[in-house]
């Protein structure tokens, strides 16, 4: 925009008259990342009328997820730093969502994504994978999430000059995605008002950024963390890290308690949603539901006056319709 000095008028020559700005409609992916809508409980409180539950609807992102933040942010640090030149390939181990960022990405900014990724994650991860053409190295199920880690350390480590190691287990700029964009949208939607707030742990990079911007919104909100709770588990994109490779970005402290979440008790929420609420929500999504509500009935005498519970639903249950569960009781 030009600038006219104060008191200054704008003069311009009649056959030089400036035509007026034609809007571009629409938005780029980019712009489509964040600002995701905050979502209503109500049925699932209508015992406890004074609690407000609320959950962070992550499948509104174009990837389907609230890995898009991350994957986007440590693409874009990758470029500014110099790490993430052209005609290197973007390489990370995955259990699928923050893949399907990167593939998704790379076909929109045309750069190549190699994947390692555990054979056993859901088949529609897999199917959306091969859709944005990333190409996908699939380690054994047994080893988990910590067996994709692995081999992309030892490919990143023999092929340095082909590959950007993007480490999203290691990497600051996925807690910044959260610390800078989803705490501060938190914060804006509940006006405030936020007392509690519910992660589930994977990279940990969503409860890390999170809790550590909203701490210092305001240091009263209790943050919790959410791990399942054994080593082998159906809680895909979730570690449990007593037994597991810790993410360097894992701040422990940042928890005022940490839950454990049995698989069965996500599967079952993941159910009751789809069926009473009308809500499809993935299996870690669902698990932040089954605990928001647990601490909502747990709350002392007085305090669920003002408890405005959020939690982040980090997909949806499309990604897992093939799961056996949806049909079992």
């Amino acid at each position: 925009m030009v600038q006219i000095p104060a008191g200054r008028a704008a003069t311009f020559p009649a056959h030089h008259a400036p035509e007026p700005a034609i809007p571009r409609p629409g938005q780029s992916l980019l712009d489509r990342i964040g600002n995701t809508p905050l979502l209503r409980f109500d049925r699932l409180t209508a015992h406890l009328p004074s609690v407000t539950l609320l959950g962070k609807a992550e499948w509104h992102n174009p990837g389907g997820s609230v890995k898009d933040r991350a994957a986007a942010n440590i693409v874009a640090e990758g470029r500014l730093s110099g790490q993430f030149t052209p005609g290197k390939i973007l390489l990370d181990a995955t259990s699928g969502n923050t893949g399907i960022a990167y593939a998704m990405l790379g076909a929109a900014e045309r750069f190549p994504v190699t994947l390692c990724m555990p054979q056993n994650v859901s088949a529609e991860r897999k199917k959306i994978l091969n859709a944005y053409g990333a190409n996908i190295i699939y380690t054994d199920a047994g080893d988990g999430s910590d067996g994709a880690i692995r081999a992309a350390r030892e490919l990143a480590a023999q092929h340095p000059d082909l590959y950007f190691y993007a480490d999203q287990y290691s990497n600051d700029a996925n807690w910044l995605a959260h610390y800078h964009g989803t705490a501060n949208e938190i914060w804006q939607q509940t006006g405030g008002r936020i007392t509690h707030f519910v992660a589930m742990l994977g990279t940990s990079g969503t409860f890390t950024g999170t809790s550590r911007r909203l701490k210092e919104l305001n240091p009263t909100i209790r943050c919790i963390s959410l791990q399942p709770d054994s080593a082998f588990h159906g809680i895909e994109g979730a570690k449990h890290m007593a037994s597991a490779i810790v993410p360097k970005i894992y701040d422990p402290k940042l928890a005022d308690d940490n839950l454990e979440i049995a698989t069965e008790d996500a599967y079952a929420t993941a159910r009751r949603i789809a069926r009473d609420c009308g809500v499809l929500l993935g299996i870690s999504a669902a698990a932040g539901i089954f605990a928001s509500l647990k601490i909502a009935e747990q709350l002392p005498p007085g305090e669920e006056q003002q408890a405005v519970i959020v939690t982040i639903l980090c997909d949806s249950g499309d990604k897992y319709l093939s799961e056996r569960f949806w049909t079992e009781e």
